[in-house]
């Protein structure tokens, strides 16, 4: 199999618009949570999200590209501008027949349907807009990003609920350790920050209900967690043949080596509660990469602040490193992000790669009262310093989605 490197990056999320400004307040502890400005939250039962702050569209694309795009694919299209430019990439027409696009999301272009049922209900149908099937459909931001950058190839949106964004870099490190193509530009977009989403979600009795304490909202795997967070934003890599990438003098942040993916196979929303289905996947994942379980160093967790979800991830990891997994690091950053559902484990798997890279571990802030079902090392509310040479990045996502992608530090 061909190696494959991690060449360019690129972020929009709550807490930074770029890669470089998401790291820093990763790593500082510093929450992107907030009271919901997008909309009138004041009668909902949850009044707080993870939104992305200062994103100027217009300033981007210009006005006529802005209202083409719904927001989820405008953060999509940001984020592998950013990640292209970082990896020094000048696609040249005509030579891009072997450059995948592969850009995901878990819901897709809710905010136009949201607004063009509005004007159908309200209008009539000659007001419904002629661009409301491509602005709304889930593969919207790949196809914007192969048209921008005139990229040939395969080119694909994976839906796995908040898993996509892990699934859509698996799959492309695939394609490439398998030879198919030499690059690919992969990740995943969410903006589902909406009325109607968290109301929905508020009647599942998913989110956190504590919008007195916006910032201290998110507490994965502390004993008072009630929820995750609503988040919104994008993640985008680029990944290539690492001798492609050495040739052309790249800075690689990391190899990605490993990818597993599985179904829990049980539920619609709820996870297996002895983690099986998580546990299928890091197996896959470290079995793809030729590693063992003692040789992994930290473990990115899914940790999404819910009483199931991280009991579930914590009995899976103590299930795949036995006796080793209480020497792991673990730790989720959505404790700072929120949850960026389909985009949060492309944004996760961004900073795994530079906690390799940079020999840090980000914290899980919130973390004050020890939840005797999760009594793992969860690098509470202070990053750590110290060498990383292997790390996995979890996903799970409803409808029982599994991924998980292995990195080893390079060189």
């Amino acid at each position: 199999m061909l190696r494959v490197a991690v060449t360019g990056l690129g972020a929009v999320t709550p807490v930074g618009n770029n890669v470089p400004t998401m790291w820093e307040n990763v790593v500082a502890g510093r929450s992107g949570v907030g009271k919901i400005t997008l909309f009138d939250a004041s009668d909902l039962e949850t009044r707080i999200a993870a939104e992305v702050k200062g994103f100027d569209a217009v300033a981007l694309f210009g006005t006529k590209a802005t209202r083409r795009m719904d927001r989820y694919t405008q953060f999509a299209l940001a984020a592998a501008q950013e990640a292209v430019a970082d990896a020094g990439l000048a696609f040249v027409p005509g030579d891009t027949d072997r450059v995948a696009v592969i850009v995901g999301t878990g819901i897709g272009g809710m905010a136009t349907l949201v607004q063009q049922v509005h004007l159908l209900d309200e209008g009539g149908p000659r007001r419904v807009s002629p661009l409301f099937i491509p602005m709304v459909l889930g593969d919207s931001a790949a196809g914007q990003v192969a048209i921008t950058f005139g990229i040939r190839g395969p080119n694909m949106a994976i839906l796995s609920a908040c898993a996509s964004g892990a699934t859509c870099i698996g799959e492309a490190a695939e394609m490439i350790r398998q030879g198919r193509v030499d690059k690919a530009i992969c990740g995943a977009a969410e903006a589902s920050v909406l009325r109607l989403a968290v109301a929905a979600f508020n009647s599942m009795g998913a989110v956190s209900r504590r919008n007195d304490e916006p910032a201290r909202a998110c507490r994965p795997f502390d004993a008072n967690r009630d929820g995750f967070v609503m988040g919104e934003g994008a993640g985008v890599m680029i990944l290539e043949r690492l001798e492609d990438g050495l040739a052309r003098g790249a800075h690689v942040y990391a190899e990605i080596n490993g990818y597993g993916a599985s179904a829990d196979a049980y539920h619609i929303t709820a996870p297996l509660e002895d983690g099986a289905g998580a546990a299928l996947a890091m197996r896959s994942a470290l079995a793809s990469a030729g590693l063992a379980p003692s040789d992994v160093d930290y473990v990115n967790a899914h940790g999404t602040s819910t009483p199931l979800n991280d009991k579930a991830e914590t009995k899976a990891i103590k299930s795949v490193f036995g006796d080793h997994a209480y020497r792991l690091a673990v730790s989720s950053t959505k404790s700072v992000t929120g949850h960026l559902l389909g985009a949060s484990g492309a944004v996760e798997a961004i900073i795994t790669a530079k906690a390799l890279q940079e020999g840090i571990i980000p914290p899980t802030i919130n973390y004050e009262t020890r939840d005797p079902e999760c009594d793992l090392d969860y690098v509470p509310n202070v990053a750590r310093r110290t060498p990383i040479h292997v790390a996995i990045s979890n996903s799970f996502g409803f409808g029982g989605h599994n991924a998980c992608l292995a990195f080893r530090r390079y060189p």
